[in-house]
């Protein structure tokens, strides 16, 4: 098994980079474990409470959980893997259900700043771009499917995501063994990497 973790910040094609090596292989080659889904559950906390969670420091990440299921993967064990709504800012009651597959991709803003899962990967990945690109990218999703103002996004961005970004996800790249620059667009960039990845798994053909 090959797992391979993939951060950057937010809006910068971490998405398009996912999808790029999920097609470089064959079908149902790969899962993905988005870091997105394993938030803390918040159940115990009121609506105003909730709102006031900083999504993009690590302390809002289930770090535990989401090591543990990575060593059932690694073993060969099927995980029910926690879902979360942006909406409610909390966990969902149903799961997605993830086999074990030959390369498990993490995904995810602060992917390699946890140690405990930067130790189990065998490829580290550091997605970057210009962050007035990433600015942009984050109005037009939060917009369209997290039901937020353009001003709501541009706030946040000043007073959340930037100080955060420079404080816990730029270092992180410090720890990659391969940077993508300009995101989704470096399709050279990306396309020598899936041939890379390729090359980890030479038998995958017969392994199906």
């Amino acid at each position: 098994m090959t797992i391979i973790g993939i951060a950057g910040g937010t809006g910068s094609g971490k998405t398009t980079v996912v999808k790029k090596i999920v097609q470089a292989l064959p079908p149902h080659y790969v899962a993905v474990v988005p870091l997105d889904s394993y938030y803390n559950d918040t159940s115990d906390l009121t609506d105003e409470e909730r709102r006031h969670i900083n999504f993009d420091h690590p302390d809002a990440f289930d770090w535990k959980l989401l090591v543990k299921q990575i060593h059932q993967l690694r073993n060969g064990e099927a995980i029910e893997q926690p879902t979360y709504s942006y909406i409610l800012s909390n966990r969902l009651p149903e799961t997605v259900h993830v086999e074990p597959k030959p390369v498990i991709i993490i995904e995810g803003i602060m992917t390699l700043i946890n140690k405990k899962l930067r130790d189990m990967m065998d490829l580290k990945i550091f997605v970057d771009t210009d962050s007035d690109e990433r600015l942009i990218r984050n109005i037009q999703r939060d917009v369209v499917e997290r039901g937020r103002t353009v001003d709501m996004v541009i706030n946040r961005y000043l007073d959340v995501l930037k100080p955060m970004h420079e404080q816990f996800i730029e270092p992180t790249k410090k720890y990659a063994d391969l940077i993508i620059p300009q995101g989704g667009e470096n399709l050279k960039g990306i396309g020598i990497l899936c041939k890379y990845i390729e090359g980890l798994v030479p038998d995958k053909e017969g392994e199906l």
